[in-house]
């Protein structure tokens, strides 16, 4: 379908282009930016007055909940969510029930997303067979049957020498392995480690468990020369040593949550079980170094960590609820947010949700690599049109995904999705926003 956008302010941090201008649609391409020809005869005139016309985001951190956890999100509901959201593409972990460690299980979840339309699905093929941190996956057949990358989920690998392994075939074939830092026995509580736990009662997580992880992913990839990109983030002290290891010249690339970008350990509350995060929430101090190392550059990528959770799963004591909030309709407010609250440009904040991650997806992307994350002429039509002036109030009503459990409940947040385009086709259209 040809499509005009017309009237927008047309922003691509990868291009450093911000202008007020058309944009034409057309074969699941951008046609024409700025200079549309006389002759283009559009099907539909999508007016983007007062809007960002941005590129679609790109969220690196979506369980979509299938296969086997259908009671918690389904295909439809959280895809629906994605598109809401603005975000055309989501890479999914493999942490599924069975677990994406078989080709034929990555082909039936990328064929069923493809046939419902809407955004594109990365998955993350497992690293080790169901998880379990002993036997290697076989990365050539998954990475064929479409897994961008190998990962353990939240699933803690602690041989050290299953780790060697895994980082020596991936660097051998050049795939990149998505590792959350954390140590397998310290990384046990509910909480952070420190004063606020000890008085509420709940098993903490310390900081070291974080850092003696880095330590041992950073030694094996000197010695491997792998490519890691680091899952979620949560300590200045996490941060100062992916500082570190950039400046040493290792191939790393890291992202931190919404969560831990805006909330803290005091968010926890009278036993709040929308905070029960992975990982857990911290101190202000924390909070404060991930917002500056995403907006200097040594965090990559901002993702949601969407999790939907079943209610079930919730109303429970603190440290019995299942850890994860829903967050993918809320990356785009929250990004919007930080970079309101920091002083933060927003073509800044819309390159950690664009073409910051598309660069971490590298090659994987394929045919789609040289321009997703982008709005180039000739390139792949993935947009999200959005008010940044709108206001909307975060209540279980405006979700779209069927989990309803978030942190960031009653806030009202800035930026409302009006259009999301994925290939072309409009995949999420709300003209009231």
């Amino acid at each position: 379908m040809k499509i005009l956008i017309q009237g927008g302010r047309v922003i691509d941090p990868a291009t450093n282009f911000d202008e007020v201008c058309d944009v034409a649609v057309a074969a699941g391409r951008i046609m024409f930016i700025k200079n549309i020809p006389a002759d283009f005869e559009p099907k539909r005139v999508l007016d983007a007055s007062g809007c960002i016309v941005a590129p679609g985001l790109i969220d690196l951190a979506v369980r979509l909940r299938e296969p086997g956890h259908e009671h918690e999100g389904m295909l439809e509901s959280e895809m629906a969510a994605a598109a809401a959201g603005g975000v055309s593409s989501v890479v999914c972990p493999p942490d599924t029930e069975p677990v994406l460690d078989e080709p034929g299980l990555v082909e039936m979840l990328k064929i069923r997303s493809e046939k419902l339309h809407q955004s594109r699905v990365f998955p993350l093929g497992a690293l080790t067979r169901n998880l379990e941190g002993e036997i290697l996956t076989e990365m050539v057949q998954l990475t064929e049957a479409g897994c961008v990358g190998f990962s353990q989920a939240e699933v803690p690998l602690g041989n050290t020498q299953v780790m060697q392994r895994a980082l020596q075939y991936a660097s051998t074939f050049g795939y990149s392995v998505w590792l959350r830092p954390q140590e397998l026995y310290l990384g046990r509580g509910v909480a952070a480690s420190g004063p606020l736990a000890t008085r509420m009662g709940l098993s903490g997580v310390p900081v070291i468990a974080e850092t003696i992880a880095l330590h041992v992913i950073f030694e094996l990839m000197r010695s491997t020369g792998a490519r890691v990109h680091l899952c979620r983030l949560s300590s200045a002290a996490g941060v100062e040593l992916v500082r570190q290891a950039k400046r040493d010249g290792l191939d790393v690339t890291c992202d931190v949550s919404i969560n831990s970008l805006h909330l803290t350990e005091n968010d926890i509350g009278y036993f709040d079980s929308r905070a029960r995060l992975n990982p857990p929430l911290r101190q202000p101090r924390d909070r404060d170094a991930l917002r500056a190392g995403l907006a200097d550059g040594t965090i990559d990528v901002l993702v949601s960590d969407h999790t939907p959770v079943d209610a079930d799963a919730k109303v429970l004591p603190f440290a019995e609820a299942e850890p994860g909030a829903t967050g993918v309709e809320l990356l785009l407010s929250l990004a919007l947010k930080w970079s309101q609250d920091s002083g933060v440009s927003l073509s800044h904040a819309l390159g950690v949700l664009t073409h910051q991650p598309a660069r971490v997806l590298g090659a994987a992307l394929g045919t789609l690599q040289a321009s997703m994350g982008q709005l180039v002429p000739g390139g792949v039509a993935d947009l999200c049109i959005f008010d940044p002036q709108a206001e909307w109030q975060v209540t279980p009503d405006a979700l779209h995904s069927q989990g309803k459990h978030t942190p960031f409940s009653g806030y009202a947040l800035p930026g409302k999705v009006r259009y999301t385009l994925v290939g072309g086709y409009i995949a999420y259209e709300n003209e009231s926003a």
